[in-house]
């Protein structure tokens, strides 16, 4: 079988549950594990390099206002790799190459692939499409037991004596405009014994104002914009015009305002997403950051 994965996520399922050796293209973006890099891209995107938070949030929305796709497909180099297997999602499209964009194109490959579809927007979605994967590539066995380990890692953050007070948590996905963080964001805040701020479990992630997220006075903020990783992340925050009232925060005042790796561990719905719960749980609970992979995380203030 040979496999064209359309988005990072997929990618990082695939490696990890045995099917790396049959995966034949990836997205410009499939950066882990590092042997993804290695195999052909066919998905690339239409956004100029080197835009600021605001300018690409400007593109996005004149984009989708009209209906347009942020990415495109090399159509003649994935055609000659013939892929029996295409996996793309219909989650956001902001993040990845979504279905509808290539209905009719995929239909016209001469290859005919079977195509799926990603949807996830739970921890327990997440793992049900790991295990899919594993099912339709061959590889059952080592996708069931991918999840039971995961499985086994997120009881073990939720079934952690929680604390006295449990705090507020506000989740940032974006600084310029603010976005809350959606999906299975606010969920990894509640396993994690927080209250997440702003966002409800499942939802999509949306656009918030400075008010709101004055007002929602979090006890913890953490700084997550999808697509960057730590050192872009700290620098992004260190470069906004912050609101005066800002300083008055219960998180800024008590030095609990945090930056992670977004795109490792809490943007893409994949494997890692556990380890993001894991940061999150210390986060949450004051802990000591040396047990957590290096440059995950880092206090802001």
């Amino acid at each position: 079988m040979r496999i064209a994965s359309f988005l990072p996520s997929a990618t990082e399922i695939l490696f990890a549950i045995g099917a790396g050796p049959q995966v034949a293209a990836v997205t410009f973006e499939c950066d882990f594990p590092a042997e993804a890099r290695t195999r052909p891209h066919v998905v690339f995107s239409h956004l100029p390099y080197g835009l600021a938070p605001a300018e690409i949030d400007a593109i996005v929305s004149a984009e989708g206002a009209q209906g347009r796709s942020l990415y495109f497909v090399d159509l003649p180099a994935l055609t000659a790799l013939g892929p029996d297997l295409i996996i793309l999602q219909d989650l956001c499209r902001v993040c990845a190459i979504d279905s509808p964009t290539l209905a009719r194109d995929m239909a016209h490959l001469p290859s005919q692939p079977r195509v799926i579809s990603l949807n996830a927007h739970s921890l327990c979605q997440v793992l049900a499409e790991i295990e899919l994967l594993g099912d339709v590539t061959g590889h059952a066995a080592e996708a069931h037991a991918l999840t039971a380990s995961l499985r086994a890692r997120i009881d073990a953050v939720a079934n952690t004596q929680p604390p006295t007070s449990k705090p507020r948590v506000l989740c940032l996905e974006w600084l310029d405009p603010p976005f809350q963080g959606g999906h299975w964001i606010p969920e990894m805040v509640a396993l994690a014994s927080g209250i997440p701020l702003l966002a409800t479990p499942g939802e999509k992630s949306r656009r918030i104002t400075w008010d709101e997220i004055l007002a929602s006075a979090p006890d913890i903020i953490v700084v997550m914009p999808c697509g960057y990783h730590l050192a872009e992340t700290i620098a992004q925050f260190r470069a906004l015009a912050l609101p005066p009232e800002w300083n008055n925060l219960p998180a800024v005042r008590n030095g609990r305002v945090y930056a992670v790796d977004g795109t490792a561990y809490f943007s893409r719905p994949g494997p890692r997403l556990v380890t993001g719960l894991e940061i999150m749980n210390a986060i949450v609970r004051g802990d000591d950051f040396s047990q957590l992979p290096p440059h995950s995380v880092a206090k802001l203030s």
